[in-house]
């Protein structure tokens, strides 16, 4: 009897090990698909991307790709790449990215919205691009944010108020977009200078708390 008991538990300890690797292959699976999408969305002249191999277990021998020691995806780094395209709401699915560095490319097309799903993201720079639209409401939900740069691009719009409460949030630059109405003044954006909105032609001054509202020109 204490035979058989110990080869049962020995095949539930196995069946769950083999449950856990399989979950952990197909997390890493799924972000190596989100991945892959952004890489079909861009036009890559220089080759940066060239070792992003679709068929391989995970993503973490992927040039530009940093894994956490669970091999979830924690940095992707494709800043000054000459790389061209459009975001892809695919990204969404990286729960663990903490840095998203795609600034001094061409990027066009719009933020997603399934960007405001990367629950761990520390820092957002997508500056120095061509990216427009507006900056989504979704984002607010990223608690974890600290830096969030946008500068130089072609963003219309408000600054969207979901963003004051975002506590850990430390620097926020949207200067040289085409944003229109008032900069808020609360929460992590008392501490954020002028020069962070600045050339915005529409972008009207701080948000004024308690006065009646007034044209924001948006």
């Amino acid at each position: 009897m204490a035979v058989a008991a110990d080869i049962a538990a020995r095949t539930v300890s196995v069946l769950a090990l083999v449950a856990l690797l399989s979950l952990t292959l197909v997390s890493s699976n799924s972000e190596g698909d989100a991945l892959y999408a952004l890489r079909k969305s861009l036009s890559d002249p220089g080759n940066v991307l060239e070792s992003w191999d679709p068929t391989l277990v995970n993503p973490c021998t992927w040039f530009h790709i940093t894994c956490n020691q669970d091999n979830r995806v924690t940095r992707v780094d494709l800043g000054n790449s000459k790389l061209s395209g459009h975001l892809v709401p695919d990204i969404g699915r990286l729960e663990h990215l903490q840095y998203l560095e795609l600034y001094k490319n061409n990027i066009q097309g719009t933020i997603p919205t399934e960007f405001g799903n990367l629950k761990s993201l520390i820092s957002l720079d997508l500056y120095n691009n061509n990216i427009s639209g507006v900056i989504p409401p979704a984002l607010g939900k990223l608690k974890s944010l600290v830096f969030l740069r946008l500068n130089d691009n072609r963003l219309t719009g408000q600054i969207p108020r979901e963003l004051v409460e975002i506590s850990s949030l430390k620097v926020v630059d949207v200067s040289n977009n085409d944003l229109c109405g008032t900069i808020p003044t609360t929460g992590p954006f008392e501490h954020i200078p002028l020069n962070n909105f600045e050339n915005n032609p529409r972008l009207e001054g701080p948000e004024l708390q308690g006065l009646a509202s007034y044209d924001t020109n948006c």
